[in-house]
């Protein structure tokens, strides 16, 4: 097994009409005004952007993001990360109930070295990380969904 290779899945259901979670999913230079971590998201061009991430641990991750696919009618937005972490991400958007299930899902290799080295024993505390960022993350569109 590869200790440095990581794959998340997050399920969001919220009670907003799908269209408008992925309008705001689609301008990830907004994600710091509604994710308190992600502390910094730049673009650079049309489809490139850099992030600076930080949750509970005492570091920044910073990756460069390129937009792969932006597919506003099947509502799915996937990139490819590099930088502290090698991969990808997709935010799959769709109806349920009354509003509308998020399906968060990335899959990267840990490059930054100091993760590297704590890969074995810091692996819970990661994972543990990962999941309270992503429960903020989903706070965060909750409420901005919610002012909109």
């Amino acid at each position: 097994m590869d200790w440095s290779h990581y794959r998340f899945v997050s399920i969001w259901d919220l009670p907003a009409p799908p269209d408008a979670v992925y309008g705001i999913l689609e301008r990830a230079e907004d994600y710091p005004r509604w994710w308190p971590q992600v502390r910094e998201a730049t673009p650079v061009d049309g489809t490139t952007g850099t992030t600076r991430i930080r949750s509970l641990l005492p570091y920044d991750l910073v990756l460069t993001v390129r937009e792969r696919r932006r597919d506003p009618r099947a509502r799915v937005i996937e990139a490819t990360l590099s930088g502290d972490l090698d991969g990808w991400v997709r935010w799959t958007v769709t109806s349920h109930g009354g509003g509308s299930r998020v399906v968060y899902e990335q899959e990267v290799k840990v490059r930054r070295r100091l993760m590297r080295l704590l890969a074995v024993p810091g692996r819970p505390v990661f994972r543990a990380n990962h999941a309270l960022m992503m429960r903020a993350g989903r706070r965060g569109l909750a409420a901005r969904l919610a002012a909109v």
